[in-house]
């Protein structure tokens, strides 16, 4: 048998490894990273364990589960909900995860405008007249680039033993090959798209005439959505009811962009700081005793190369008192910092009334009482 599949004798079951549900998973994950679409929405997505997956995916802004049983999904929607984490480094990309309970059988404004449409294991669970609308309401009515659709192959099934019928109670059907290929065909010809037949789950050695245990169909639309979508998404009523909503920390909020440069900002100047310090403490023990070895290490390789840099840029920091004026140009030659706001001037005005400037506004102002107390 192939590595991909095992079979436990002694249970007379199948098994695959991976599970087949992360075959599936894995599928779409490869299709979102070849294809990078930016709104992608999940019909039938039950536990939310595919948005979940995709939530990683750095291309996707908008991510949108809908399922027919709301509880299942507010069972496991706390998995969709920001970390701590990911308000303390926020990153570039903006994120919203939205959850709606409803059918995929009504059309409602919420589900336009998407890239990317992803149907696992869901027609089967259709009713005749749900499964009739379907293809009006994700082809016709939302029309996204690509729908990807997946379905057990009851070919397959002749390899489970004590499957009669279909694989789960609440299978409405389960189709051959050519069952799912002439429907899709039929549905691709209808709404312009074109489809591409493939599968997860081999079949054992010897066997591969079943097919795949999971059959997929995806879709490609063939022309541009038109201008039509925008009217009909002012003129619908929305009949999905949202349970669940996610807005991730992003450095295109100026919100978090403004305390993640605070807080480099602070903390690149602490650095300075105390790099300054400390080769100031060095000078006068030089000039009071004779250097020793273990002084000349007090200088690390950091702090030498902020004064390098600030006397090969005139953008040295200095000690007034119990001040220490670290300028502003010191501090946005660091990539990090230069990175966040990309202008002297947009740093100045983010940071402007966080901390404390100079009055001219030339340098941040840092006091040294701490540092004298722990000498």
């Amino acid at each position: 048998m192939d590595e991909n599949f095992q079979e436990e004798q002694f249970r007379g079951m199948i098994k695959f490894t991976p599970p087949l549900s992360k075959q599936r998973y894995q599928f779409v994950k490869d299709l979102v990273e070849k294809y990078k679409p930016q709104k992608v929405a999940d019909l039938g997505c039950a536990d939310c364990r595919l948005l979940w997956i995709l939530k990683f995916c750095s291309c996707i802004e908008v991510l949108v589960g809908l399922d027919i049983c709301e509880s299942i999904m507010k069972e496991k929607m706390h998995r969709l909900s920001p970390l701590p984490g990911d308000y303390l480094q926020p990153t570039e990309r903006s994120l919203t995860i939205t959850l709606y309970h409803g059918s995929v059988a009504h059309e409602d404004p919420c589900m336009l405008g998407f890239d990317m449409v992803t149907c696992i294991e869901l027609i089967e669970h259709l009713e005749e007249l749900e499964l009739k609308k379907f293809p009006e309401v994700v082809f016709g009515f939302m029309a996204p680039s690509i729908v990807v659709i997946s379905t057990p192959n009851i070919e397959f099934n002749m390899l489970f033993p004590g499957v009669t019928l279909f694989r789960h109670p609440d299978h409405k059907f389960e189709w051959n090959r050519a069952q799912f290929q002439s429907w899709a065909l039929e549905t691709a010809r209808c709404y312009d798209y074109s489809v591409e037949f493939t599968g997860v789950g081999h079949a054992p050695r010897g066997m591969e005439n079943v097919g795949f245990c999971t059959q997929i169909g995806v879709f490609f639309r063939k022309c541009p959505q038109t201008s039509g979508f925008a009217q009909s998404e002012n003129s619908r009523e929305t009949v999905y009811k949202m349970v669940f909503k996610a807005v991730y920390p992003s450095l295109k909020d100026e919100k978090y962009l403004q305390n993640t440069l605070v807080g480099e900002v602070i903390s690149t100047a602490q650095i300075i700081k105390l790099s300054l310090l400390d080769h100031l403490m060095s000078e006068h023990e030089e000039c009071n005793e004779n250097t020793t070895e273990r002084k000349a290490q007090l200088q690390s390789c950091f702090s030498k190369d902020i004064r390098k840099l600030a006397i090969e840029k005139s953008m040295e920091s200095f000690v007034n008192g119990n001040v220490v004026y670290v300028p502003l140009k010191t501090i946005f030659s660091f990539p990090k910092v230069n990175q966040l706001c990309g202008t002297l001037e947009r740093l100045h005005k983010l940071i402007a009334g966080r901390v404390t400037l100079s009055s001219d506004g030339y340098a941040l102002m840092l006091s040294t009482e701490h540092e004298n107390e722990e000498n």
